[in-house]
């Protein structure tokens, strides 16, 4: 895989390898299935931006190799002046999908062939940006009275299954007193009924 190599390093311990990014499947496919490779578990894809606007921003897949005990980084690059797209790793770990949503969510990354690339910690109308991007403000782009509309307009039965709102719709069978407490934000530990304590 040379030629999809860019540069390859060791810093603090950790052997990290540059991989072009129109090779990065490529590349990720012979780390796992190459006999005296074999990275089989991908532990996290993740990204980084540096404050110098001029460096690219890097993709992260950090490697495991199970039989030989071996970690693994590999970086791609995604110049700011063009489109931040690299291919998706899920065909290789099915792992990828969550952790490429995150990276999606927080810095705008596009995976081409993600089977379902939608945000998965901010929710689907956040029209702020990218919260881990260093442009971001760390107060967000809109007031908090803006937020807290937008949260308030959205639709959460929209995102969630009928086995999932079958769990929320539950709280109205709890006891008043319950409810009551936990309108208030109490967080204390609700007492078994069976329970003989008297404190």
């Amino acid at each position: 895989m040379g030629h999809a190599v860019g540069r390859a390093l060791v810093s603090c311990g950790d052997t990290i390898v540059y991989v072009d990014r129109d090779q990065t499947i490529e590349a990720l496919r012979w780390l796992k299935e190459t006999q005296g490779q074999e990275y089989d578990y991908l532990v996290d894809v993740t990204a980084l931006e540096y404050r110098d606007s001029e460096l690219p921003i890097e993709v992260v897949y950090e490697l495991f190799s199970l039989s030989r005990k071996v970690p693994l980084r590999v970086k791609v690059e995604l110049p700011k002046d063009r489109d931040l797209v690299v291919d998706s790793a899920v065909p290789i770990w099915a792992a990828a999908n969550w952790l490429e949503r995150e990276v999606y969510d927080m810095f705008g990354i596009t995976f081409r062939g993600h089977p379902d690339l939608r945000r998965i910690l901010m929710w689907e109308t956040y029209a702020e940006g990218y919260p881990l991007r260093k442009d971001f403000p760390l107060r967000g782009r809109f007031s908090r009275a803006e937020q807290v509309r937008q949260a308030l307009n959205a639709n959460p039965e929209a995102h969630y299954s009928i086995e999932e709102l079958s769990i929320a719709e539950a709280y109205h069978e709890l006891p008043p007193d319950v409810r009551d407490r936990l309108a208030k934000g109490e967080r204390g530990v609700i007492p078994d009924p069976g329970s003989n304590s008297r404190g």
